[in-house]
């Protein structure tokens, strides 16, 4: 079997599953500082226990994140030596930064986030969760700057090693500022916000329904709205923004993006088929010229079509548009439910309307397809590049792997990350099937909050 597909495809199931629980994480930590500042804005015990009951699912969540995410950096010198090699000084810079900034901070104050409860005050205990906070999107900011800069290398030079090329920072801060890193920062954080927003509005919603932690619920479910809502407004913006940005630096992308074959005025597809061999779309509904508008602000503004390239530059065309779209659809209907949800909770109508609940149970699903759906539009509509316009993903393989080992390796990841995920889903069940915990009933602790607040 071809080593390349069998290569791509075990980093594929790896960063797939792995990119289940970032986003939540930056998410939940979010929500996590909004929840503890009402509690010391509000004095509320509701809000601690709310604080609480999170902060048990944010650990567990970030402790799944760290142990699906080591493998990466393994394959990247088992089955992508050659890669390794050329983005060595780029993504070392990136990753030590990361590790540096943004881990460390994270983990470091983890420990007081879970564990800080009437053991420091309540200003260190706020403190500390806006640091895991803040290092959740730290992280973020460094894995995809050098991921950007695969997108849209920038701040570099090509050197010669006798024989063995390799790319050298030569500007830090262009190759952290490369031109597609804010976008596609602000894309990816406006999507982890969203996760984390509707997977708190779908726990709510279960406890309304079963009529368990009714005030809990309710409150927890009023702040995910909030956040639900300015982050699915805030990634059209940031998706639109980033769509212009492709438009200049990966024109062939934008094309896959419509399956846009002839340059000429561009058309947006609400959904279709495209026949590559034919380059059209089948059974298709667009809007003509809106893409055009979208770009330029002029509907007879010529946009470059796939056919400027040659066929052995450009991305598999069907598999791009089918993703993009479906993440352009599942981001509507999100902010179509976020809408709704502010709506109905106005109208005092959203903890009665048992239909609308069970939608919100399920919706928690569609952040985490279109956060997967947008890096397959992201990756993909990149190829034949790894780096684009550097490196070809079949000249970025190692050298001394064979499709055996790869297989092999692929089958014991599937059965590992199996088994982590069931034990996830296991232990995450059990702490809904839970709930939180009634601080205000143990004894001394209710006592023991009054008097921090009282000294500070």
């Amino acid at each position: 079997m071809n080593i390349e597909i069998l290569a791509r495809l075990q980093f594929a199931f790896t960063i797939g599953f792995h990119y289940i629980y970032p986003p939540m994480s930056i998410g939940l930590a979010i929500l996590l500082v909004i929840m503890e500042g009402m509690y010391i804005k509000t004095k509320n015990k509701i809000y601690e226990n709310i604080t609480r009951f999170w902060i048990k699912i944010f650990a567990l969540v970030f402790a799944m994140g760290v142990a699906t995410g080591i493998v990466m950096e393994f394959e990247f010198g088992t089955n992508w030596a050659t890669y390794s090699r050329f983005v060595g000084d780029v993504f070392g810079s990136a990753l030590a930064s990361e590790g540096v900034f943004a881990f460390f901070l994270e983990s470091g104050f983890l420990a007081i986030l879970v564990f800080g409860w009437n053991r420091v005050s309540t200003k260190m205990h706020f403190f500390s969760t806006i640091m895991v906070s803040l290092g959740s999107m730290l992280s973020a900011v460094w894995i995809i700057v050098a991921n950007s800069w695969q997108q849209t290398p920038a701040g570099y030079h090509i050197v010669n090693n006798a024989g063995t090329f390799r790319a050298e920072i030569t500007d830090f801060w262009a190759m952290v500022f490369n031109p597609s890193s804010v976008d596609r920062l602000l894309h990816s954080l406006s999507g982890g916000w969203l996760t984390g927003a509707f997977f708190v509005m779908s726990v709510s919603a279960f406890y309304i329904l079963k009529n368990r932690h009714i005030d809990f619920a309710k409150k927890s479910m009023k702040i995910a709205i909030a956040l639900a809502l300015f982050a699915s407004l805030f990634q059209l913006y940031t998706g639109h923004d980033s769509a212009m940005g492709i438009s200049n630096t990966q024109p062939a992308k934008l094309a896959a993006f419509e399956g846009h074959f002839q340059t000429g005025p561009a058309p947006i597809y609400l959904f279709g088929w495209v026949n590559e061999k034919e380059q059209k779309v089948n059974i298709g509904i667009s809007i003509p010229g809106f893409l055009s508008y979208m770009i330029y602000g002029d509907i007879q503004k010529p946009v470059t079509g796939l056919n400027e390239f040659k066929p052995e530059d450009r991305p598999p065309v069907n598999i791009v548009f089918q993703s993009y779209h479906l993440m352009v659809a599942i981001g509507f209907t999100l902010i179509g439910l976020s809408v709704l949800s502010l709506f109905l909770l106005r109208k005092d109508l959203l903890f009665k309307n048992k239909l609308f609940l069970k939608i919100l149970i399920v919706s928690v699903i569609l952040p985490h397809l279109a956060n997967q759906l947008g890096w397959i539009s992201a990756e993909v509509g990149r190829q034949p590049w790894i780096v684009y316009n550097l490196l070809r993903t079949k000249d970025a393989l190692s050298k001394s792997v064979g499709s055996g080992e790869i297989i092999f390796s692929l089958i014991l990841f599937t059965l590992i990350y199996a088994l982590l995920f069931t034990l996830f889903i296991f232990l995450l069940d059990r702490k809904i099937k839970q709930g939180p915990e009634d601080t205000s009933e143990k004894d001394g602790v209710y006592s023991e909050q009054k008097v921090i607040f009282k000294n500070q």
